[in-house]
């Protein structure tokens, strides 16, 4: 059973269907922990309602990055987290606690990554650059975190269509839907030791 910390920001539609997926048997993992850079996050509240350890922990609580670091990887290890998962974290985490997991944290984009990524591209300002470029289709990315913002190993990608009355609010929605599905398809595969990472590229290797 693969233990999994979630690290959100916000409402936390994503660790919603993580939590789902693990208590209907969908996928071998269980969430042990979410941690949270916001007080006020609607994933502490998820957490809490399903009995899931939570945390507040924010940069602003200490004194230096480096004490957040270590602060941070304390709680990780003390849940004992195989895998961390970044569902609406808006924090770039340092190349200590990326490299701490290396290999094993990842990020979900609503893109198709390597276009419309990047420092200050998320939320509904990554659709509204969509529809004002004229892309026929986005979508969703999964992906390994390194050092820099939506940059690490693409692990699956899943193709939205554009539509030509779409707004970023519509597309966004049609995006979500597809993020809560790919989500839990990626971490069975972590879960099912299928996933190869070698630099920038990734292999799944057959079910068994």
């Amino acid at each position: 059973m693969l233990r999994l910390a979630v690290l959100a920001s916000g409402g936390g539609t994503n660790l919603q269907a993580i939590i789902d997926a693990c208590e209907g048997g969908e996928i071998d993992a269980q969430v042990v922990l979410v941690v949270s850079n916001n007080s006020d996050a609607g994933a502490l509240q998820r957490a809490r309602t399903h009995g899931i350890p939570d945390v507040h922990l924010s940069s602003k609580q200490f004194d230096s990055r480096e004490e957040f670091d270590t602060r941070l990887l304390e709680i990780l290890a003390e849940y004992k987290a195989d895998l961390i998962i970044l569902a609406g974290y808006m924090k770039l985490l340092s190349p200590a606690v990326v490299s701490a997991y290396r290999h094993r944290m990842l990020n979900i984009h609503p893109a198709l990554l390597p276009s419309f990524g990047g420092q200050g591209m998320y939320g509904i300002r990554v659709h509204q650059a969509v529809i004002e470029s004229g892309a026929k289709f986005s979508g969703v990315t999964v992906h390994v975190v390194d050092e820099q913002y939506d940059h690490g190993p693409i692990v699956a990608q899943r193709v939205v269509p554009v539509m030509d009355d779409d707004t970023p609010e519509i597309l966004a929605r049609r995006v979500l839907v597809q993020e809560h599905q790919i989500y839990k398809e990626v971490i069975q595969l972590f879960a099912e030791h299928r996933v190869r990472i070698h630099d920038r590229r990734t292999r799944i290797l057959p079910a068994k």
